[in-house]
């Protein structure tokens, strides 16, 4: 099982889970539920309690990910295979373009 934080701009915004059985869970922060019930990170990801569940990495997420030649770089550096879509996201997704970051958990944070 792998864990990531996921921070919008400065707020943690939420939690993206890959579990075992490769399924894909993001869960908003209460806190961030109660102070922004409107600012969701996608229009097909709204703020609410219910967890948001999927077989694939949501494409939200998918889009962070770099494409091309720079996915080439990042997937030889790091020694990831380009289909390990998680992998790559918790690599190089800390400082993304943009407002959203992704942060690793690493399993003895937990």
């Amino acid at each position: 099982m792998r864990k990531a934080v996921i921070y919008y701009k400065d707020l943690r915004a939420g939690t993206l889970t890959e579990t075992d059985e490769g399924e894909y869970i993001f869960q908003y922060e209460d806190e961030y539920i109660k102070g922004y019930p409107n600012q969701f990170l996608s229009f097909t990801m709204p703020v609410t309690k219910k967890p948001h569940t999927d077989k694939r990495l949501f494409p939200f997420f998918e889009g962070l990910i770099p494409e091309g030649w720079l996915l080439d770089i990042a997937s030889k550096n790091w020694k990831i295979n380009q289909n390990d879509r998680m992998g790559l996201l918790l690599v190089c997704c800390r400082n993304c373009i943009g407002a959203v970051s992704v942060q690793a958990i690493s399993q003895a944070d937990e």
